[in-house]
């Protein structure tokens, strides 16, 4: 691999050509941003007409060309598709000889870190992994989130201070996140985000069952409490029946979704098994309730329950809480939330597509945390 050169402030000038692959949710609203700096959009790439459609409204004037031009126009390159087609991408664009030496390759994806783009690095490029912790509209509200927004940054120590740069010049603030740690650090994100948007469809869909006319309504001050509660304070901030080892109300909840909404209740017996097992390790579920309460849990379940039982009494028989999600993943401290992936699934994407496809095709949901042509 070549080596790759430390960046001095006379090698490159102070506002760059930028160019997208990719025009998803993402990418544009990355390079309004950089535009917002000061950098100048060239060109952009997109196949779908959803991603010509935000190319124009987020980057207009912005030609759209093919991804090989992309590059051959811009300085800093904005690699935004879906995680699986991105391996494909890189390949298939250092094979055809689309990489400049010294040129900025940036992927947006909460997988990977800067191996993906290994290829692109032994043809002279220099490799950056900024991926904003924040969900994706695809609208011009997306700029004005990135203020404050967490990236979780890979790069060799060569490029760390250009990376910084970058991301602060986006309104962001940098997470240094070990190459080893990107998979566990996009885990998080995807627990903490996509998994959030399924549990508040679901209450709001159980609400609007229960004849409450505005779920959102009631649902936005109650969630925006526990979330800021649940960022500062962590497992302290449980409550509710499970928490309190309420078994007689779980047991009726179990039952009304039952009848109700049945697809739910796999859910909220996973949810709750979670829950009280978090409960109990950190002592706000007592040992003499948990018995009775998971005893329901397992009852209420199609099998066994798995994982741990509750002890007899005296300590709880659990390993440490992992509170801080281990080394190298994003600590947003409180008051913020806990973004991403991103990522939801962004499409389909295969290794080894053709590099003037890399859009993935129709336009689904980006959940930044996730990044792509997403």
């Amino acid at each position: 691999m070549n080596a790759i050169p430390p960046i001095e402030a006379q090698d490159r000038p102070a506002r760059l050509t930028v160019g997208v692959v990719g025009a998803g949710r993402v990418g544009p609203a990355l390079a309004a941003s950089l535009q917002l700096a000061g950098h100048r959009p060239v060109a952009v790439s997109g196949v779908s007409d959803a991603s010509v459609r935000r190319a124009a409204e987020l980057l207009p004037d912005v030609p759209l060309v093919p991804p090989a031009e992309v590059l051959a126009r811009a300085e800093l390159v904005l690699l935004t598709v879906p995680d699986d087609a991105l391996a494909g991408l890189v390949s298939g664009l250092a094979e055809t000889g689309a990489v400049r030496p010294g040129q900025l390759l940036v992927h947006t994806s909460g997988r990977y870190g800067t191996a993906v783009l290994d290829p692109a690095t032994r043809a002279g490029a220099l490799p950056l992994a900024l991926h904003p912790a924040m969900t994706f509209t695809g609208t011009s509200v997306d700029v004005q989130r990135l203020a404050g927004c967490s990236f979780g940054v890979t790069a060799p120590d060569e490029l760390r201070m250009a990376a910084e740069a970058l991301v602060i010049e986006m309104g962001g603030e940098p997470e240094w996140i070990a190459e080893s740690a990107r998979p566990l650090y996009h885990a998080a994100l995807a627990i903490g985000a996509n998994h959030l948007v399924t549990l508040v469809a679901q209450a709001m869909e159980l609400l609007h069952q229960a004849g409450v006319q505005a779920p959102n309504r009631m649902l936005g001050p109650l969630l925006g409490a526990a979330l800021d509660n649940a960022l500062r304070s962590g497992d302290a901030a449980l409550t509710g029946p499970v928490a309190r080892g309420d078994a007689g109300t779980v047991a009726a909840h179990v039952a009304e979704l039952r009848r109700h909404a049945p697809q739910t209740v796999a859910g909220y017996l996973a949810m709750a098994r979670t829950t009280a097992d978090r409960a109990l390790a950190h002592g706000l579920l007592k040992p003499e309730l948990a018995e009775d309460l998971l005893d329901v849990l397992a009852d209420a379940g199609d099998g066994p329950r798995p994982g741990p039982t509750a002890p007899d009494a005296g300590t709880p028989d659990h390993d440490p809480p992992a509170s801080d999600h281990g080394p190298g993943t994003a600590d947003h401290g409180p008051g913020t939330a806990d973004h991403g992936p991103g990522t939801a699934d962004r499409g389909p994407g295969t290794p080894g597509q053709d590099p003037q496809a890399p859009d993935g095709g129709p336009d689904t949901p980006d959940h930044g945390a996730e990044g792509g042509d997403r």
